[in-house]
């Protein structure tokens, strides 16, 4: 296994390592830690997806696995994200369920075309889908790091909640119209592979 797929799954392991420091339910001090540190795992998976790529294309490095477990270990670590903030209550349930089932949908047709001998890589629009995806959880994980920092040591001001929710619910429609799009796009793009599966 090459430095660029070693990287892929230590995004997989790295994801669990995050979801259990975001959802654990800590008590006192730890809180707000285990939140800092959920946020630092998080920006180390997220820029091993960075560096995977970038490395598997600069060395030669590309291969069938891959193409097929780079964007499986994406949704990995973007759905237990969105999964946790579901649980939160930061984001609605049917954002999540319309961004899971189209990650289902894709991945259940890039295994199936696996099965039958065929590697069906990532589109351009998946890729800025996952990046939208990462900036999104990234904002949010900044809003629970703040308030919980507010809480600690300062005052917390109901009001900014207000706005910050507003603000996510609006970024959150345009990630999910963005998550449709791709999925659609991916779909077209590898029509003539998917009728001769």
């Amino acid at each position: 296994m090459n430095i660029a797929n070693k990287l892929t799954m230590l995004r997989i392991v790295l994801s669990f390592f995050f979801i259990f420091f975001l959802s654990f339910p800590f008590q006192g001090a730890w809180v707000l830690w285990a939140k800092v540190i959920s946020m630092i795992i998080f920006i180390l998976a997220a820029l091993s997806d960075f560096f995977d790529g970038m490395i598997a294309q600069k060395r030669n490095m590309v291969t069938d696995f891959g193409r097929l477990m780079d964007p499986i270990a994406d949704k990995i670590l973007v759905l237990s994200a969105f999964a946790a903030f579901v649980q939160m209550q930061i984001i609605d349930a049917w954002m999540f369920v319309i961004i899971v089932s189209r990650e289902i949908l894709i991945t259940s047709l890039r295994l199936f075309a696996l099965n039958k001998g065929k590697v069906l890589s990532a589109t351009r629009a998946g890729k800025h889908k996952t990046f939208s995806q990462m900036l999104v959880i990234f904002a949010i994980l900044s809003f629970i790091v703040l308030k919980e920092v507010k809480l600690s040591y300062f005052t917390w001001n109901p009001g900014w909640e207000k706005i910050f929710r507003q603000g996510i619910y609006v970024v959150m429609i345009a990630t999910v119209a963005l998550t449709l799009y791709s999925g659609l796009s991916y779909l077209w793009q590898n029509r003539k592979v998917i009728t001769r599966l």
